[in-house]
């Protein structure tokens, strides 16, 4: 059983390491593609990242896909920075306390997995359809 008087809060690397094994569980079809984004890992968005998106709280974005998705690219206007998955520990924690009824690890992998998404190419729209997690 967890000690919870002397547990610490799991770290950027541990959740790191929880996103990586979500990105390694993807299909075939999306694995080689989702190799080439970078994952991050930092405790909350950047302000000028929260302003931009108008978030007053930065414990409500737990990740984000920055990039151009696969679906838009174009081989005549090249990208000069790379495709980048954003994961938010401090929100990604606060989340999984506050809703309870689910792992870390599962919570993780949902998040990675939205935002992979958005890389591949779908809406908020197109993964709610299929996803409804906040249910």
């Amino acid at each position: 059983m967890l000690d919870w008087k002397t547990a610490e809060a799991p770290d950027a690397a541990l959740i790191e390491e929880m996103a990586r094994e979500a990105i390694a569980a993807l299909p075939p079809e999306f694995a080689g593609p989702a190799a080439q984004v970078v994952l991050r890992v930092e405790d909350f968005a950047a302000e000028d990242v929260l302003d931009e998106l108008e978030i007053d709280d930065p414990l409500d974005l737990t990740g984000l896909y920055d990039g151009v998705p696969m679906t838009e690219k174009s081989a005549s206007e090249p990208q000069h920075f790379p495709d980048t998955v954003w994961l938010f520990r401090r929100a990604i924690l606060d989340e999984w306390a506050a809703r309870g009824d689910v792992s870390l690890g599962a919570l993780v992998g949902h998040v990675v997995v939205h935002e992979f998404a958005h890389h591949f190419g779908w809406s908020d729209d197109d993964i709610a359809a299929i996803d409804r997690w906040w249910e």
